[in-house]
Formats: structure tokens, sequence, C-alpha cells
């Protein structure tokens, strides 16, 4: 019988062609163009685009080789800062990456680009526009998150509250109109956005990769997942109606929810299938073309046993992979993964471990034509930025053996 998932997800499945002439398409393909992950000339770009489980750019694979710096935006605002915008692309590029991940919000405080509802920082703006200017000059492709779970939910119900609405929890972020129109208005303000350094509309700017709805979604108030999935379908509409070229993401952690009763195993503990989160549901949203996981091991299990988290990374990623390429259909980015080294528990070594568990996974599917997609690495900075440090950063000029983790990677998707 078939699998009420299955059925679900049917509108986004591309019809697989026989297993041994797909793959061996693709490998002539890599063959033949000995795929770069490096574009050409950024005057020559393209929109990167999607066929069923592959991303191309002009007819040509293209492979995430990615890392995350959030606070690009937030540094360009300030000209005694903004230098260290450059910096991390430009060394970025250097170590053969070729897209980031960041955020293209800041929603109230302190250089807010959403100061209130439909009022705009112009100059934070511009600060915007300067980074996807400069990713360009690099050859650098973007991923641009729009909202954040950790923060922005209860910034968005303050302002409902002090427009006179009565909203009690955080996540009437997902239900109430009001609060919904505030984040359509700044989505529409930023994909209309018109750069006033390349004078091109941001949804019609190739070196944007793709939209992120909101970093790590979750709804506790409803495990049954149905308010989120009714948000992230809302969204994801809207956005295409407005920009229907470039890829649309979600942003969830990934975490298997309520349909899928059969993988909550898969999960680092039974909390996480309750937080409103449905990896497989979630990705059936028409519009969405990117499946999205994170992957931080040492944040979600309660011990340091270094065998047991590579196995559970193991676990998990080959788990989504074969769900995105077989019920979704779709490529699968690791928006995330990192290991933190601020409280002793792990050092270097293993997170070069981790870091190569992770990558040989990826491209071990990638190379045999199982699926496309990438990794982006939490987070990479130059020198002048290591006082942003979470934990998890990799200074450039202080990490060179994690470099040559990145750099052999670049060598093992070149060809």
């Amino acid at each position: 019988m078939e699998s009420p998932v299955s059925w679900m997800c049917r509108p986004h499945v591309v019809p697989p062609l026989p297993a041994t002439p797909r793959v061996s398409l693709l490998r002539c393909i890599l063959l033949a163009s000995c795929i770069s992950v490096m574009p050409p000339d950024a005057d020559e770009w393209a929109v990167v685009g999607r066929r069923g489980p592959h991303l191309l750019e002009s007819g040509r694979p293209f492979v995430v080789h990615g890392f995350n710096t959030y606070w690009l935006m937030y540094f360009a605002a300030d000209p005694a800062t903004r230098p260290t915008v450059t910096a991390a692309l430009a060394e970025a590029a250097d170590a053969g990456l070729n897209v980031c991940r960041t955020w293209a919000f800041n929603d109230g405080g302190y250089r807010a680009l959403q100061l209130k509802p439909f009022s705009y920082d112009e100059d934070v703006f511009q600060a915007l526009d300067f980074v996807i200017s400069e990713a360009r000059k690099h050859k650098m492709r973007l991923i641009l998150s729009l909202c954040n779970n950790w923060k922005d939910y209860g910034v968005y119900v303050r302002w409902g509250n002090e427009a006179g609405l009565d909203l009690t929890s955080d996540s009437d972020f997902f239900t109430d109109p009001t609060i919904k129109s505030y984040y359509k208005a700044f989505v529409k303000a930023v994909l209309t956005r018109i750069n006033t350094i390349t004078n091109g509309a941001y949804k019609d700017d190739p070196t944007i990769l793709a939209w992120e709805l909101i970093n790590e979604p979750r709804c506790h108030s409803d495990p049954s997942g149905n308010t989120l999935q009714a948000w992230i379908e809302e969204m994801a509409s809207y956005v295409k109606s407005i920009d229907p070229v470039h890829l649309l993401e979600i942003g969830v952690e990934g975490f298997y929810g309520p349909t899928t009763p059969e993988l909550l195993h898969v999960n680092p503990d039974a909390y996480s299938g309750t937080v409103g989160a449905d990896f497989i549901r979630n990705h059936c949203a028409l519009g969405i073309d990117l499946a999205s996981i994170h992957i931080y091991s040492d944040t979600w299990l309660p011990h340091s046993v270094e065998d047991s988290h590579l196995q559970f990374v193991n676990t998990w990623r080959q788990q989504h992979i074969d769900d995105a390429a077989n019920l979704l259909g779709m490529p699968i980015l690791i928006g995330e993964f990192g290991v933190s080294l601020k409280d002793g528990r792990f050092g270097d070594e293993f997170r070069e471990s981790f870091m190569e568990t992770v990558y040989t996974i990826f491209s071990s599917s990638w190379k045999s034509g199982v699926i496309g997609g990438g990794c982006l690495v939490w987070q990479l900075f130059p020198e002048s930025a290591e006082h942003m440090d979470d934990g998890y950063a990799v200074i450039f000029a202080k990490s060179p053996s994690t470099l040559h983790v990145l750099s052999n990677h670049w060598r093992t998707l070149e060809c």
C-alpha cells in the first residue's frame, strides 16, 4: 500500500530514470565538464536552478561548498567594520568556498534593518546592498535568511501588542494575520529592493542562490506540526509570487515529526519530535526547492563520546539524503554544521573528524548521482572578527589544519 507521506509529496517528486543510465549520464557530465565549485566570471553568472535532486548553473552541475557568516550586513553598516566583510568573503573565496549563508534581517535594536513594521533603515539596507555587491565581486553566491526563530518571534509579537493586539505567546507569530502581514511586508521590501550599487533588484540578482524563510523554526505550542506547516505553505507561496526564479528553502533543523513516526528514532532525542517541525511534511510544501537540515551533535547529544557523535552524524545525514532524493526529489543542504570548542568537551581534532564525516557522506552521494546540494559549515571568520566567535568559529589565520579539510573537500568536488 502506498504510504501517506509518498502520496502527500507526489507533486515534488521527479520520476526517476532507471538507476544505471541516470548515474552514468551524470558521471559523463561531470567528467566532461570537470566541474568546478568556482563559477565563471561574475558578469556571466546565471541564476542557479534545480532539476529534480540536482542543482544546475547554465546547464552545468553546481555544488554548494559553503560557510555561514551571519553578521555581514551588521558589520557593513559601520564604515569602521565594513572592511571585515570584504576580508571574510575574500578569504573564503581563496579557500575554495562558493556560497555564504548570512542574515538579511535585523529586527529592532541596534543597527536594525526593520525598525518597526513597514519601516526600514535605509543605511542598513545599503549595507546589505554592499554585502551582495562584494559577494558578486568575489564570485560568492549567497543564501539570504529572512527571519530567526531565536529572537524574532518575540520582536514581531511585541510589535503586535504595541499596535493594540492581545497576543500571549511567541507562537502567535505563525497564526496572527497582522503579524503575518508584518513578515510579508518585510519579505516584499527585501525581494524587490533595488541595490544602490548594482542598480538591480535583489529578486533578479544571480548572486543570490536562495532565500530562506526562517532560521530553525519551531512552534512549541502545536507539536502536531499543523501550525508551522500552514505558515510554511503560506509564506512559500508568497515568496514565489514575488520571485518565482530563485530557489527557496525553509531553514529547518531536520527533525522528524508526527507524520513519520517510524523515523522519530533518528532524531537526537524524543523532545525533537515535539517542537512542531516535521522534515518530510515541511518540504512537501509547494514552492520549496531545497531540503535543509542542520547538524549539532555537540549540543543535541548529552554525552561527549566521540565515536557515538560520528555515528549519529552518519545516520542523521544518510537518512535525510535518502528522504530528500527518494521521497522529496530535491537537493539537500546542510545549512549549518559544526562543533563548539568553547566548553572544552571537544577539540580541533574531533571537529575536523566531524567535518570530514559530513563532507564524505555528501560527496559520496553526489558523485554516485543520488543527490545534489551541499554543505555550509558554521562558521568561518577572518581574524578581525574573532570577537564574534560563539565557540564554533573557524578563524582563517589560526586554523590551517581545518582549512586543509575544506580544501580537500573542494578538490573532491572538482572531479
